[in-house]
């Protein structure tokens, strides 16, 4: 699919670069010239948008650790002194929030999109595999960053989560140890903390041109799921590509100053505005949105190890899709049984975000249903999903028709 180059420097400079430094060689085989499945549609813009918005996160928060103070003392008046003291300082601070919030969004999309059209299936395993731990390093990098701000829920979200780790046997509590930097979460918690948080989007960039140079490898999957078999099946990625991811990058950006501008503060929690008090406890310590389905995975196991477990295998499951699905056919669109159960995943993650937004006592709607038995139900169906349904029914669905070719495909469609 990457093929030999088909860079021809145009002048002598161009010349005289390309035999020293082959930058613009690099960017015309793997941007501009790059052949693309020409049926790309709109669930296939996400990547760009992930770009962007990391770009944007790393640059808005380099600006906010020049005023942020990691001190226990000195945190949460700090933050406050940025929204007020700081030119455009409330701007910088709502962009990296919410833009957190965004990011995720955007990956969610990401990774359901792969999941429908088979983006993890032979020879894309290893993308996958990057993207999952991208997906890991940025639920690091968004929780060191929810602590930051040394609120209520700060406070007791770092409290909560870091005290997991001593439900493992033997290591735990040198694991706490060391991500307190003392026998309690402090103000050496927060400068860990912080220096993570500022190292870490770096190692993300890091791994996203990995992912990217695996992509180039094979190419891209198509909503078809079928290999590219001829030049017609393919356009070059610009210009066609990148006005296409433009447009609807705008669109996602246009959703996205909304809750800047008008909404900052909806998708967090109020009691982060309280400064940190480990003398008061909040009345129910809740994490980020995107954090949910997790959540509920982890209180729908009564034991503390057996959640922690619980936990991290719902993560690590993702790692094991490219060996738990082995149907030969990638895309969904001519698996009629197995959409149906995507769609059943789909919702199963959403019900396991409502029950992770609500108390663990409460009940569903007040009908007197308890919500955990149904957080229980979803975590259940979730590993269900990848461990039985995927296998079971990639053994016994009969798949429809698949297509010849992209282009025929998509040129019987426009004559049509």
């Amino acid at each position: 699919m990457s093929g030999s180059s088909t860079y021809v420097p145009q002048s002598r400079f161009t010349n005289w670069l390309d035999t020293r430094l082959p930058i613009l060689r690099f960017v015309d085989d793997t941007l501009t010239n790059f052949p693309t499945p020409r049926n790309l549609n709109i669930w296939y813009t996400f990547g760009g948008i992930l770009t962007f918005f990391l770009g944007l996160q790393i640059l808005t928060g380099v600006v906010l650790a020049m005023h942020y103070t990691p001190h226990a003392d000195l945190a949460f008046d700090s933050i406050e002194s940025i929204m007020r003291d700081v030119n455009y300082g409330w701007l910088l601070r709502y962009l990296h929030a919410n833009g957190g919030s965004m990011f995720f969004l955007a990956v969610y999309i990401h990774m359901f999109r792969g999941l429908y059209y088979g983006s993890y299936k032979e020879p894309r395993e290893i993308i996958w595999i990057l993207g999952v731990v991208l997906y890991v390093l940025m639920m690091a990098t968004a929780f060191l960053g929810y602590t930051l701000p040394w609120g209520q829920m700060s406070f007791w979200a770092a409290t909560v989560i870091t005290s997991l780790f001593g439900a493992i046997p033997l290591v735990g509590e040198g694991i706490i140890s060391w991500l307190w930097g003392g026998f309690a979460v402090g103000n050496e918690t927060l400068q860990r903390f912080f220096s993570l948080h500022y190292l870490l989007p770096f190692v993300i960039s890091a791994v996203v041109g990995l992912h990217i140079w695996a992509l180039h490898v094979p190419g891209n999957n198509n909503p078809l799921g079928i290999d590219v078999k001829s030049p017609q099946d393919t356009l070059p990625f610009h210009p066609y590509y990148t006005v296409k991811d433009l447009f609807y990058l705008t669109c996602y950006v246009t959703f996205f100053a909304f809750f800047v501008f008008y909404a900052p503060n909806a998708l967090g929690h109020p009691d982060n505005y309280i400064p940190a008090n480990p003398l008061v406890t909040p009345a129910h310590i809740v994490p980020e949105w995107y954090f949910l389905p997790f959540y509920a995975v982890l209180r729908s196991v009564p034991d503390k190890l057996m959640g922690v477990i619980a936990l991290f295998a719902a993560v690590g499951t993702l790692f094991l899709v490219p060996w738990l699905d082995t149907s030969k056919v990638r895309s969904a669109r001519f698996r009629p049984v197995y959409r149906q159960f995507f769609w059943i995943f789909v919702a199963d993650c959403m019900l396991l975000g409502y029950v992770g937004a609500k108390p663990s006592d409460a009940t569903l709607f007040d009908t007197g249903i308890p919500l955990l038995w149904l957080g229980r139900l979803g975590t259940l169906y979730y590993f269900v999903h990848f461990w039985i349904v995927m296998p079971l029914v990639a053994r016994l669905e009969t798949p429809k028709p698949v297509p010849d070719s992209i282009a025929k495909s998509v040129l019987s469609h426009q004559t049509a």
